[in-house]
């Protein structure tokens, strides 16, 4: 692996040590190296940090200062004054600024599949055209867009009837009273409400009343299976349970986050979205991606029977846009082998219902 250069590695590690967010960071002022959401985070986290945060420190000091001077009655004071500027600095974050990417939504309604270049799709199903099959869909569109952009779109992914009665099982699941606060990807914490503000349950798929999410996730899972060994270097071999997402409107959003900010095995994020007649304009509720290294971002409206894949580390920092109106979204994480063995052996896996693995399901009946 080749050496990445200090730029690189400083631009990466802009994420909160302690939750993942990547908005309205403060770099550590000891250190220089890490950076945190909030004071209290940086408190909460400061057990681990300490170890690196000061050997850190009496390196750039050295570097400074090659002979240091005798320590003067001031020294303590001055030491004071440095941990009380800790979290002084702004970090840089993701800017809105630049264009919108484009040539990464397509129709999986059609006589075959075509890059549209533009964001917005018709969700009407046209006279005469036929559904792209999974292998199909998966070699013609999906493994280039994601080599490309790191970032794909089909819409009418599985057609309004199916979208329907999987949308009327997320309405009766929601009614059940089962979903709770979303959590972080780290741990607990009690600012999770301001960074985050869904409702989530998690669904293995055998659930009654959860057939057609069970549905779902096998079509997710056929169209992963003919991507496999194709989707970069990763050997995917599992996933999450599918997570069924609600933010309740009033605003509610989740700020600029990356799924997978500390190498947890999660390499593909899916997302399927069932919003009747979703306006984003009236509504809000966007998902923005700012794709790494790229001076543009994506906005994908949640629009109804649209699936989105993307990248799940630190290539797409991303944030959901405040909603007005009830926004209703099922997510599932694909694991990638190696990475995930990896986690194992380092203890990165307790990260609560992401962490449990799920064999893929066996190939859908076509239908």
């Amino acid at each position: 692996m080749e050496k990445q250069s200090a730029l690189d590695l400083e631009r990466e590690r802009q994420y909160c040590e302690l939750c993942g967010k990547m908005e309205n960071l403060l770099k550590c002022g000891r250190c220089r190296n890490s950076f945190y959401c909030s004071k209290e985070h940086q408190k909460e986290h400061w057990k681990k940090h300490k170890l690196i945060c000061k050997e850190a420190e009496k390196t750039q000091l050295s570097k400074q200062n090659p002979d240091p001077p005798q320590p003067s009655g001031d020294s303590k004071a001055g030491q004071g004054q440095r941990q009380q500027k800790s979290l002084a600095e702004p970090a840089d974050t993701p800017s809105p600024s630049g264009e919108r990417m484009k040539g990464f939504i397509t129709n999986a309604e059609g006589p075959g599949v075509s890059d549209r270049q533009e964001d917005g799709c018709n969700n009407t199903k046209t006279n005469g055209q036929t559904r792209s099959s999974p292998q199909k869909l998966a070699m013609e569109y999906i493994v280039p867009c994601m080599t490309k952009h790191g970032i794909c779109v089909v819409d009418n992914f599985l057609g309004g009837e199916t979208g329907m009665c999987i949308l009327e099982d997320v309405k009766a699941l929601h009614k059940t009273g089962k979903f709770t606060d979303g959590q972080l990807v780290s741990q607990k914490s009690d600012s999770t409400k301001d960074i985050r503000g869904d409702k989530i349950t998690w669904i293995e798929g055998r659930e009654p009343g959860c057939e057609k999410i069970r549905f779902l996730m096998s079509r997710m899972d056929d169209l992963v299976r003919h991507c496999n060994g194709k989707l970069g270097n990763y050997t995917i071999n599992g996933r999450t349970k599918a997570m069924v997402a609600c933010y309740p409107g009033n605003g509610t959003g989740y700020v600029c986050h990356v799924d997978n900010p500390n190498g947890d095995g999660r390499c593909v994020t899916c997302i399927y979205y069932l919003n009747k007649d979703w306006d984003a304009k009236e509504h809000g509720g966007l998902l923005r991606i700012f794709p790494e290294g790229k001076a543009q971002f994506a906005d994908i409206e949640p629009k109804f029977d649209r699936l989105l894949l993307f990248w799940s580390d630190r290539r797409n920092p991303h944030e959901v846009q405040p909603a007005h109106a009830t926004r209703y979204a099922i997510t599932v994480w694909y694991f990638d082998a190696d990475e995930r063995a990896r986690a194992k052996e380092k203890y990165l896996t307790g990260a609560g219902e992401k962490g449990v693995k799920v064999e893929l399901n066996k190939p859908s009946d076509p239908s």
